[in-house]
């Protein structure tokens, strides 16, 4: 592994060894102006993570949620960190277990090596480019991942819980036979390792939602394609200061 993806992948590990704790003690929740919820866990994971990264990347800057929410918005280069501290805040919540921690770089617009952790089912995976993709289950050891080929008949598709109906409506021009309601960015990473082969999101989200699965996706060999009108069958790209950072409409691939 290479120390920029030990990096990320520690920080995210030792935050959400503090999700866990939190997770069990229970919080607070409290509601943000987009109508988003935040607790504790959020605050101090994102804390973590931001003090690691600073102390052995001081000249990159970090465009981390809860920051963003405050207002707190860096100058961004060609490259910078992206972080979701609790990614899935409402499952946390609701204590489904579906949330993870995300944490990416981004090139040039491009999510380069990322890291996703479900602190809950303790489920990590973690890529780069010219690094490949794996996953660690339950502190097992590292197995590299690869989405499956496409099957001759039948694609497997994953939806968001909070909008199943219509992704299913509006994949209806393929050939689905099975769907998988999935929240965060796990979703993914089911891509990553060949339980799936599409996922697509017609719903609001933000870059730093997407980011880390994105990259981890990528390093396994799929890909994640936006659906807007203005970058149609164009590469999801990061740092869009221009929307606010909110992502277009996208569709992710396993190959």
């Amino acid at each position: 592994m290479s120390p920029l993806l030990e990096l990320i992948v520690d920080a995210a590990l030792v935050a959400g060894a503090e999700i866990e704790a939190i997770y069990g003690a229970g919080c607070a929740t409290e509601i943000k102006q987009d109508g988003s919820p935040v607790t504790e866990a959020d605050r101090r994971a994102e804390a973590t993570i931001l003090a690691r990264l600073a102390a052995a990347h001081p000249d990159v800057p970090v465009l981390a949620e809860e920051e963003a929410s405050a207002g707190r918005i860096p100058e961004l280069g060609r490259r910078f960190f992206l972080v979701d501290p609790l990614d899935g805040t409402r499952g946390f919540v609701d204590r489904n277990g579906e949330f993870t921690v995300n944490i990416a770089l981004v090139e040039d617009g491009a999510p380069v090596a990322g890291v996703v952790y479900a602190p809950d089912s303790h489920a990590l995976y973690y890529g780069a480019v010219g690094e490949g993709a794996f996953r660690r289950l339950a502190g097992g050891s590292p197995e590299p991942i690869r989405p499956r080929p496409h099957p001759a008949r039948g694609l497997t598709a994953i939806a968001s819980r909070s909008n199943a109906a219509e992704t299913e409506a509006r994949l209806g021009h393929l050939d689905i036979a099975e769907f998988i309601p999935s929240s965060s960015s796990l979703k993914f990473c089911l891509l990553a390792e060949g339980t799936a082969d599409v996922y697509a999101r017609f719903g609001r989200t933000m870059e730093w939602d997407t980011g880390a699965g994105q990259a981890v996706l990528e390093a396994a060999g799929g890909r994640v394609m936006a659906l807007d009108a203005l970058a149609e069958a164009a590469p999801l790209r990061y740092g869009k200061i221009e929307s606010g950072f909110e992502n277009p409409h996208f569709i992710a691939w396993g190959v």
